[in-house]
């Protein structure tokens, strides 16, 4: 397979048409078709389902569209890595992580290293532990933030300075609201919505034995619009969500209080680009 096959696959899988296709990469509809067949020919699999209106992927050509996007992401991440002038400090940093505000150690790196060097660009991925360990496997990332407990055995990895605080977060007029503290048992009889983050390992997973869960979320601020509509308590962390003012929401920390660290990993023996070697620096010495 060659890289030009592989877009033109994207394409036609984007547009769902071949003659779209043809349109948005300036190829003629039969050459398009011919490469397609090809394609298909040289896997042994069935890419499409030609329909009368639309074309749709099979179960073999959702999986090559994955496998076609990261690879082209690489390929792209890579040349514009190997393209920099060597005497202009520029490029691009990519870093995956959940929602922490423990991140603000991230963003004023980035503000510190940009005004010096303002030609490197950073790029945030949000995602939960799982897809930034795949992120970070497959190259496409150079840093993931990971919080604890998190098996980094595989990784060289620092661990950042300041801790997330659990808690829930509720409106403003339930009854709990009034409490200083959250104990696991005010929660018993309480719809809860979690983060699909502590459906794993985590500190407070055994706590979800004796709870009532009735949603889950990846970010708090989906979450926050549940609770909002009176759908239930979200469990996560502090200061993601902005409760202070005219907001209907507040949060409450666990009592005993539960914390949790996280850490900047990246790949052993990684061979960094000029900007994610400047980031790394300049993040150790800031913390």
């Amino acid at each position: 397979m060659e890289l030009r096959e592989l877009r033109y696959f994207l394409a036609v899988a984007k547009e769902e048409s071949i003659s779209k296709a043809s349109e948005a990469l300036y190829v003629t509809q039969p050459n398009l078709s011919r490469q397609m067949q090809k394609l298909e020919k040289q896997l042994g699999q069935q890419l499409f389902i030609r329909g009368s209106r639309k074309i749709t992927l099979t179960e073999a050509g959702r999986l090559l569209k994955k496998r076609a996007e990261e690879l082209i992401e690489l390929y792209d991440k890579t040349e514009a890595e190997l393209t920099s002038p060597i005497e202009d400090i520029s490029g691009d940093v990519y870093i995956g992580g959940g929602e922490s505000y423990v991140l603000q150690i991230i963003a004023k790196t980035a503000h510190a290293i940009q005004a010096d060097y303002p030609n490197v660009k950073f790029h945030l991925f949000s995602g939960d532990m799982d897809a930034v360990s795949e992120k970070l496997d497959k190259g496409l990332i150079d840093f993931g933030i990971f919080i604890e407990p998190s098996d980094l055995s595989k990784y060289e990895y620092m661990r950042l300075p300041l801790v997330d605080t659990w808690g829930v977060l509720m409106k403003k007029d339930s009854p709990l609201a009034a409490k200083e503290y959250v104990t696991p048992e005010d929660l018993w009889d309480l719809p809860i919505i979690r983060s699909r983050h502590s459906q794993g390992k985590s500190i407070i997973t055994d706590w979800f034995n004796r709870l009532n869960v009735v949603a889950t979320y990846n970010l708090l601020y989906n979450a926050s619009l549940l609770v909002e509509q009176g759908v239930g308590y979200a469990v996560g962390l502090d200061n993601i969500i902005n409760t202070s003012g005219n907001s209907n929401l507040c949060f409450k920390p666990f009592y005993p209080k539960l914390i949790s660290h996280l850490d900047i990993a990246w790949k052993k023996n990684q061979v960094f680009s000029k900007p994610a070697e400047i980031f790394l620096k300049t993040l150790q010495q800031y913390i």
